[in-house]
């Protein structure tokens, strides 16, 4: 519990402000990830490469603002890309 002082007070409203806020971009970045991954289970070559597109920019300001971890950012930077690049060739 955070002390009883204005400054604790106002640091915990801070506190609960921030973690509504991350929690919902964490949910947005979700949802991105699983739309390109709907895409590359239906065969939708353009479709894929559109939202890897928006995901991708999206990850990269997850991570400028450190809700997600740079490294996590690069691995599903990554991932996802590898599948698309895999829908593309084949």
């Amino acid at each position: 519990m955070a002390k009883r002082t204005k400054s604790g007070l106002k640091a915990n409203r801070q506190n609960i402000k921030r973690r509504e806020q991350n929690r919902a971009m964490r949910s947005t970045l979700r949802t991105a990830i699983k739309g390109v991954r709907t895409a590359i289970d239906a065969n939708d070559v353009a479709g894929a490469k559109t939202a890897l597109g928006r995901t991708v920019s999206m990850v990269d300001k997850m991570a400028a603002k450190n809700i997600i971890h740079r490294n996590t950012a690069a691995r599903h930077k990554s991932r996802i890309s590898a599948h698309v690049a895999k829908l593309s060739a084949s």
